[in-house]
């Protein structure tokens, strides 16, 4: 049936040979002059790039045509340890394809940067996850930033190192007096190895390791992360076990949006609204802690179905929650859109194109401010959202004002979608203290490996997970993708030509992780 498929078609057409015991959708091993035709076939497509990602001798990307909703992963065997970049057509390919480099060796012919990324010349080996690890450069020089000329110009360094709670990355701005002229980030200091921890491990171990590549977005990359394994090994999770899932995943949303709309006014000076949002962000975080014992849910998904019911009063407990933030909530929308000295500071700062957005495939807030409507709940969609009613707030301004806006009505939407699961959760409560775990299916490995992909939607976008399982049951490969990946280039594009002083207001609304970036 794949082949009568637009982007199926293609890739039969150019020689793509099907590959079994990949699911859900297919994958294909491409020959190179089948891989340089995809790559012609990309320049003029609407066709998003979703992942790209490496292995020692073999290259993978994943690829979606966003009218049709076709998805497909292709792969292409790199003997010699080199494969035709896809950067040029798709840019969003080149920090993913600097990564591949680092990790395993694979160079991106015609790349359009072939500069390292998350090695920082300080691991002690060069391409660690390669057949061949190679020792570090003796007298490695400083990282090369693009230069910049104009009379008038200078640089300001900020990072890595920044006040406060949070993790490093630098930023290099090239400014006319208060005016940006260009950003140019420098992440990977908080790179942990993940995908070479996640190697040999068992699924259990593999699944707890997921659940912290971005620890606020525990439940959503530990979803990825088990929808993954379950599509690899077919497994059917419980009916209800799927209700919970979403359950903590709206949760999880709802807390991360109402931190980010007061940190966004505070950033403006206005103090007032994160001290309100921040009572708000509590409150769902002790519903959370009461309903499934652990404020962020963290290892509360697993493969098979999840580790914790609801509790007896745990739907009361969720209505009362909804309750307070329906009555507590539109009042302070109603003050941000009031306050003048707001709107100066968010309206038409930080403007990302919707053509820039869709060339990088970026989604959640960022893509959906900017116009591009995608949500991984809807398309490809995954259940019980196909059972449940929601909206997807799409705005097209891009800017500042705008991603608030859309955490706002998303904030709206997921209080909808948590009174609904509360009313409607299939099955009746196993333990009355919420520690009593769902039967999980059993996980076994069948007669020889098995691959599988998962799309989920966190509060940030669309996270993407492919996993192998190995025939004795242990993870061969994992590949994560936060969406920061996708959005962190276009935080260089939404700063340039706003003064410095807006640069804060700017990566606030983003909010890209920096660990779930640098694994």
């Amino acid at each position: 049936m794949y082949g009568e498929q637009p982007l199926f078609g293609l890739l039969n057409r150019i020689g793509g040979a099907p590959v079994a015991d990949h699911g859900p959708w297919p994958r294909y091993r491409m020959t190179r002059d089948g891989w340089l035709q995809l790559i012609a076939e990309l320049e003029g497509s609407a066709w998003s790039l979703l992942g790209l990602w490496g292995e020692p001798k073999e290259v993978y990307a994943a690829l979606r045509e966003d009218m049709s909703g076709d998805i497909a992963v292709v792969s292409l065997d790199c003997p010699q340890g080199r494969y035709p970049s896809l950067s040029p057509v798709r840019p969003s390919a080149n920090r993913l394809e600097r990564a591949a480099h680092d990790l395993y060796g694979l160079t991106a012919e015609r790349t359009t940067d072939p500069r390292p990324w998350l090695d920082h010349d300080a691991w002690g080996v060069r391409r660690p996850l390669s057949d061949r690890p190679g020792a570090p450069s003796p007298n490695p020089g400083p990282y090369t930033f693009l230069s910049v000329e104009g009379e008038g110009l200078h640089q300001i360094p900020v990072g890595p190192v920044h006040a406060g709670i949070i993790e490093p990355g630098h930023f290099r701005f090239t400014a006319n007096g208060e005016t940006v002229v260009r950003l140019e980030e420098r992440l990977g200091y908080v790179h942990r190895g993940v995908e070479g921890l996640m190697r040999g491990k068992p699924i259990a171990e593999a699944a707890r390791l997921a659940a912290r590549i971005s620890g606020d977005s525990t439940v959503a990359h530990s979803l990825a992360f088990a929808r993954a394994v379950e599509a690899a090994l077919d497994v059917r999770v419980p009916p209800r076990a799927v209700w919970l899932r979403a359950l903590m995943a709206e949760l999880e949303r709802v807390a991360n949006h109402l931190g980010d709309i007061g940190a966004i006014c505070n950033d403006a000076a206005f103090a007032f609204m994160l001290a309100e949002m921040s009572q708000l962000r509590e409150a769902v975080l002790r519903a959370a802690d009461l309903c499934f014992g652990h404020r962020l849910m963290m290892d509360r998904v697993v493969p098979g179905g999840v580790a914790a019911d609801l509790p007896e009063r745990g739907p009361a407990l969720l209505l009362d929650l909804c309750a307070e933030l329906r009555r507590r909530f539109p009042p302070l929308v109603t003050i941000y859109d009031g306050k003048a000295s707001l709107q100066d500071r968010t309206v038409g700062t930080g403007v990302v194109a919707t053509g820039l957005v869709s060339r990088f495939g970026a989604g959640g807030p960022v893509g959906r401010a900017s116009g591009r409507g995608l949500d991984a709940r809807r398309n490809p969609g995954y259940a019980p959202y196909d059972d449940l009613e929601f909206e997807v707030p799409v705005l097209t301004e891009g800017d500042v004002n705008a991603r608030v806006w859309i955490r706002i009505r998303e904030v709206e939407q997921s209080i909808a979608l948590i009174e609904q699961i509360a009313k409607r959760m299939p099955g009746l409560p196993r333990g009355l203290d919420g520690t009593t775990p769902l039967p999980l299916v059993p996980l076994a490995a069948g007669q020889g490996a098995r691959e599988g992909m998962s799309l989920v939607e966190s509060f940030r976008g669309e996270i993407l997970t492919w996993v192998r399982i190995e025939a004795d049951g242990t993870v061969g490969r994992c590949h994560p993708r936060d969406p920061s990946w996708f959005q962190w280039p276009l935080l260089e594009a939404a700063i340039e030509g706003n003064i410095v002083a807006d640069f804060p207001l700017c990566n606030k609304s983003f909010n890209c992780s920096y660990a779930g970036h640098d694994l």
